[in-house]
């Protein structure tokens, strides 16, 4: 059986850690490399590094966080923001990254999963998928959240994955910041829907959560930022709380 995942997300901008509340009112919480090297230490599974202001321009400036981080932890780093080509990740991976997020320029080019899985394999392509339920169904956002689509969720992450993504990051953009629990139904369904593991992002406040995200949500990794980044919750405490609920997991 393979055990449940615990990844600590870092949004970055300009190299320091910040966090909102439903992607809005951003505060910077500390260093990113510092603060991934003691998520590492505690005992994390992997981390995720998103580069919430990242356009071309800053592509150098993200290349160089990643070399920094890949020097200082030793378990697997997803990096994602602003990446739209072969050309970004091959950069990103040979700094050091392990795998990489696709998000808006997926959505726009979808041709984007199967180049990226062709040249550097499904293992290595997580398709980051913002969510959020209205009007009766669950939709797809871009831009962090800020520009919403006609495209259902469903049926973009069984594209998506057909395409070639090894992995779905899945945000429900109404749990995001709020602690009060992740978004079990629309996890549950993508998580029954394609082959691929998911990482189940947005709502995490507390331990409970992660035990109702693994098992009714049937999530392979669960995702938090704010009860990290501010002690809430301590990773080594979770995993023990895990493994006594029943959660298969490493400690």
């Amino acid at each position: 059986m393979l055990t449940k995942r615990i990844i600590p997300c870092l949004d970055v901008k300009d190299g320091q850690t910040v966090k909102g509340i439903n992607f809005l009112n951003i505060q910077s919480v500390g260093d990113a490399v510092e603060l991934g090297a003691l998520y590492a230490q505690m005992g994390a599974d992997e981390l995720v590094f998103l580069d919430i202001t990242a356009t071309h321009e800053k592509r150098k400036t993200l290349s160089e966080l990643v070399t920094r981080i890949a020097k200082h932890i030793n378990i697997p780093f997803t990096v994602g923001g602003g990446i739209s080509s072969v050309e970004d990740v091959s950069v990103l991976l040979n700094c050091g990254a392990d795998k990489i997020s696709v998000n808006s320029a997926a959505v726009r080019n979808p041709q984007l999963i199967h180049d990226l899985a062709s040249q550097f394999g499904s293992q290595c392509v997580v398709l980051a998928v913002d969510t959020k339920f209205e009007n009766g169904d669950w939709y797809v956002y871009l831009n962090g959240g800020r520009i919403a689509t006609p495209i259902k969720t469903m049926d973009w992450v069984k594209e998506a994955v057909n395409l070639g993504a090894g992995e779905i990051l899945l945000t429900s953009m109404n749990h995001d910041g709020t602690k009060d629990g992740f978004a079990l139904d629309i996890t549950r369904a993508v998580s029954e829907a394609v082959n691929v593991p998911i990482i189940a992002s947005g709502g995490a406040g507390k331990m409970e959560h992660f035990t109702d995200v693994f098992k009714q949500g049937k999530a392979d990794a669960a995702l938090a930022a704010s009860i990290f980044h501010y002690k809430e919750i301590d990773i080594s405490d979770l995993k023990t709380f895990l493994r006594n609920e029943g959660v298969e997991v490493r400690l």
